[in-house]
């Protein structure tokens, strides 16, 4: 059981690594440091919208934009982090090692 929850929790984090990727590099295009016209970085972006995208879209039904800023990758790592903690901890290893 060690084992799953193990190897559930290190998926759950390198999803949340593809998340801040995909944010900084949005970021990065945006103030101009990524240029977006060089293939590369067209398929960096094409590969991170297509990780994210789907977890994205359910979630910016409910909550748009706000101000111009998407607040969806914060929800989803919120959302992650919880899941991480309070169900796979917690469901394979009970409340007695916190």
């Amino acid at each position: 059981m060690y084992m799953i929850a193990y190897l559930l929790s290190t998926a759950i984090h390198l999803y949340i690594l593809v998340i801040i990727a995909q944010v900084a590099v949005s970021w990065l295009i945006n103030f101009g440091v990524i240029n977006i016209e060089n293939k590369q970085a067209q398929n960096l972006v094409a590969l991170l919208k297509k990780l994210t995208e789907p977890v994205y879209q359910p979630i910016r039904k409910y909550i748009p934009p706000i101000g111009g800023i998407d607040l969806t990758p914060l929800i989803v790592i919120i959302v992650l982090n919880v899941i991480d903690h309070f169900v796979i901890w917690r469901l394979f290893y009970g409340a007695a090692y916190y």
